[in-house]
């Protein structure tokens, strides 16, 4: 009997003491994203359908025409390191909050500056900035809410949301052309340029400032001042090749092909020969 009375009293000191850990009902995700000169993160709760209607008059789950936390839980948070563009406006470095208002057509998308609320005390005061996106239809249902980073450019990507059959795209952009621009300026008139500060001007100049003649200067000093490296001298064959003069373009593909084939490198013996073959 003592000994059922022992066991009886263990059961009830380590159910009163006891830690279980069970998983949210709305699960937290964290995502971070490099994006321009800087980075974006995000961090919000993931709520799941679960029967329930979504997105519709008087609904259950984030009706339409009334401000959402849009998520679960704690309220929805955007940091962002570095300037971006959204709905038009600069929005400056920081941490917000992000509400939605769910429409028919179009959601009002809303940069909240208290961040740190649970997400049941929203104060249209604190709204840092409002803008409208337009709405759009799936074929298939979402069943847990995501958000997601997508179409991500040097300068541009978009901000996803999907729930139900629902889906909003935020675009997002910046502009980080011209401070590269100005740190190439600054370090191609130093005294002494390396070959790969030519190498590295000439591939902004190509891929993201669009100037083919300034890359083409660059790529030419580059190879110069390496002629091993083959990787700058496809770069300076695509440049060529954009700026209609094959016979130039066809020289140093061959050139990459020969020193590629020289250092064992087969990728870029293969991206010469498909480049000629282009021609």
């Amino acid at each position: 009997m003592k000994q059922i009375l022992l066991l009886a009293a263990m059961a009830i000191f380590f159910n009163a003491n006891a830690q279980v850990k069970v998983p949210a009902p709305s699960s937290t995700q964290t995502i971070i994203q490099d994006f321009g000169l800087g980075k974006i993160e995000l961090n919000y709760s993931r709520p799941n359908i679960k029967g329930r209607v979504v997105f519709k008059e008087k609904s259950e789950l984030a009706p339409l025409g009334q401000v959402w936390r849009t998520g679960a839980n704690s309220v929805t948070k955007i940091k962002f390191t570095d300037v971006v563009v959204m709905g038009g406006k600069n929005i400056d470095t920081g941490t917000y909050a992000i509400w939605t208002i769910p429409g028919k057509k179009e959601w009002t998308i809303i940069l909240n500056k208290d961040y740190k609320n649970w997400g049941t005390q929203y104060a249209q005061a604190d709204d840092y900035f409002r803008f409208t996106v337009a709405a759009e239809s799936m074929k298939e249902s979402v069943e847990t809410f995501t958000m997601q980073f997508a179409d991500i450019k040097p300068e541009s990507c978009e901000l996803h949301l999907m729930w139900g059959t629902v889906a909003v795209r935020i675009p997002i952009t910046t502009n980080i052309r011209d401070r590269i621009r100005k740190q190439f300026e600054d370090a191609l008139s130093a005294d002494k340029v390396s070959p790969n500060i030519y190498y590295s001007a000439a591939s902004f100049y190509y891929d993201l400032d669009k100037n083919n003649l300034k890359a083409l200067t660059n790529a030419a000093k580059a190879t110069e001042a390496n002629p091993k490296a083959y990787y700058m001298f496809i770069l300076k064959a695509k440049i060529e090749k954009d700026l209609g003069d094959k016979a130039a373009a066809k020289a140093d593909a061959e050139t990459c092909i020969k020193l590629a084939t020289e250092q064992k490198n087969e990728d870029y013996v293969r991206a010469g020969k498909e480049l000629i073959q282009s021609l």
